[in-house]
């Protein structure tokens, strides 16, 4: 069963590869490095992809769980990526349910281009279990896709207003907020722009 908004990911798997892992995570998360935890915590990583960010913060020492619900991508991440500090979990928003099964609680959440592949009734689903799944004084940490939707996506344009509106009723507070360009050649030469979002779990 495909899972809404990952339509397009498992065929182009190898171009993800080639274009992900070409990017290294501390220049993609740049804005938002001052707001990173320095010490070993426990991080998810919501659609984590080819597992690159995982691995990088694996690689500081924290604990990392990554979900990604393609197979053609969480196996080869697996494989790609091996360290003992990262969980593998194959689930998908809005539910997440086998996540939440699971009963953690994380210091740091990551979603990176994830948000925006849900509807306005699925952000509505998704956003109390993702917030379910903080520590207190965790911190969400999102970028959205803003600009052209590739061939065979699923994409919706999603703003800072769209997510506070989400967040606020549920403790969370926008401490962060910046827009930027690509990086990536290809989506800079699309126009594509980002917004970095962090809300602090204030419970």
């Amino acid at each position: 069963m495909t899972v809404n908004g990952t339509e397009g990911y498992a065929s182009e798997a190898d171009d993800l590869f080639a274009r992900y892992e070409s990017l290294a995570s501390q220049d993609v998360h740049r804005a938002v490095l001052h707001l990173l935890p320095s010490a070993p915590t426990r991080v998810l990583d919501i659609g984590a992809g080819t597992g690159r960010d995982a691995a990088w913060f694996a690689a500081q020492g924290h604990q990392v769980v990554a979900v990604e619900p393609t197979d053609a991508l969480r196996l080869r991440a697996m494989a790609l990526h091996p360290s003992p500090r990262i969980a593998c979990v194959d689930d998908a928003l809005p539910e997440l349910t086998l996540l939440r099964r699971r009963g953690d609680e994380f210091d740091l959440v990551m979603m990176t281009a994830v948000f925006m592949h849900l509807d306005a009734g699925e952000r509505a689903r998704a956003m109390p279990h993702i917030v379910s799944l903080l520590a207190p004084k965790g911190m969400l940490i999102m970028r959205l896709r803003h600009g052209p939707v590739p061939a065979g996506r699923r994409m919706f344009d999603v703003d800072a207003g769209d997510v506070v509106a989400l967040t606020a009723p549920l403790g969370l507070r926008l401490v962060f907020d910046h827009r930027g360009g690509s990086i990536g050649a290809p989506n800079r030469a699309a126009g594509v722009t980002w917004t970095t979002l962090a809300l602090l779990n204030d419970a």
